[in-house]
């Protein structure tokens, strides 16, 4: 048997890319995606991209950050053998530093296995089981006004996108996140509404937004998060004072996150972001989590069409994703790259990739 190539050179450059609009959650907004591009090249020439997206407002890690974890791994990285197991590599590079920055870990991980699946002709998709290969995606309506809402949904309903994921929580107060419901109710009546609080929604601004949905007759398809991440106990009371479908993202990374989650009953659905820890925390996590019944949801920070084709490939691969919330890539001004998933309306197929993710930059 042939032996694997090694890693020949590891290559770690900013990724600044403007954005159409600021990107606002409840904890501030980001004006560009200050992301991190890795190039990984094997000894036998198959080059792998990855792709750190770190998200100050969402959990405190920076481009800086993300920089120094990655740079300071090339001196050992860079002639390291391959085995057959890629998850020993990856488990090399958190126990060196990655564990600290998972947007580096989520990079790192990235390239490797597009590099991986690129030398043996594999899709990505392909390679984590195949299930399936399109997901329906959301649009995001991020913080403003109510008219800039109301704006926001008719360009999405134009798009052809069914589901719209609002924004809510922060400084500016249930009133306003109301209004701004209402407007975008009233302009898209049929559409599904996922509400996304980025943990920055009171157990009290929670009530009030409860009771003027109810007044205003509007259903969200699923409350994503209001509460901070460790109120795990305020989750369960939503749940059960609401009926509605409750999804836990800042409050699970892992598969140790899912038990608690189980627990406390404090969430029917598990948010996977790759950037939380990284790819093979994403699926050790998605496994628990339908292990114990709960619901999959794939979404990310601000992320490139690198990023989220690689958070495409995993939720395709091992199928039944109920939520999808794949859409940064429409808030970027410009794309640096070529390849990756096609998105026609709200639908996302990874159908054309031929091999590892697809994604190349720009030449």
């Amino acid at each position: 048997m042939a032996s694997l190539p090694a890693i020949r050179s590891f290559d770690v450059q900013p990724l600044n890319i403007p954005l159409l609009n600021p990107f606002g959650i409840s904890g501030g907004a980001q004006n560009s995606a200050e992301n991190v591009l890795v190039r990984l090249e094997l000894t036998d020439g198959t080059v792998g991209y990855g792709e750190a997206a770190p998200l100050p407002p969402y959990n405190g890690e920076t481009q800086a950050q993300a920089l120094a974890v990655l740079q300071a791994a090339r001196p050992w990285v860079e002639g390291l053998a391959l085995t057959e197991d890629w998850r020993s590599v990856a488990t090399q590079f958190r126990q060196r530093g990655g564990a600290g920055c998972g947007s580096a870990q989520c990079a790192f991980e990235s390239a490797l296995l597009d590099a991986w699946t690129r030398r043996t002709g594999t899709p990505l998709w392909r390679f984590f089981g195949g299930a399936e290969t399109t997901l329906e995606t959301d649009m995001t309506v991020t913080t403003g006004s109510p008219a800039e809402a109301a704006e926001a949904a008719r360009d999405i309903l134009a798009r052809g996108i069914r589901m719209i994921k609002v924004k809510v929580g922060g400084k500016a107060g249930p009133a306003h996140d109301l209004a701004r419901l209402q407007a975008i109710h009233e302009t898209a009546p049929d559409s599904p509404l996922i509400l996304d609080g980025n943990a920055g929604v009171s157990r009290a601004d929670a009530a009030v937004l409860v009771q003027g949905l109810r007044t205003r007759r509007i259903t969200p398809a699923l409350l994503e998060q209001w509460l901070p991440r460790d109120d795990l106990a305020g989750a369960a009371a939503l749940r059960q004072e609401t009926g509605w479908l409750v999804a836990a993202d800042e409050s699970v990374s892992t598969p140790d996150d899912v038990a608690r989650l189980v627990a406390a009953g404090a969430a029917d659905v598990v948010n996977l972001k790759l950037m939380k820890a990284g790819v093979a925390a994403a699926f050790d996590t998605a496994v628990a989590a339908r292990a114990a019944g709960l619901g999959l949801m794939i979404g990310g920070n601000v992320e490139s069409i690198l990023a989220m084709t690689v958070s495409a490939c995993l939720a395709t691969g091992l199928g039944g994703f109920r939520f999808a919330d794949l859409d940064t890539p429409l808030f970027l001004a410009t794309n640096p790259f070529t390849g990756g998933f096609t998105l026609q309306g709200g639908i996302l197929s990874v159908a054309a990739i031929t091999a590892g993710h697809g994604v190349v930059p720009r030449t």
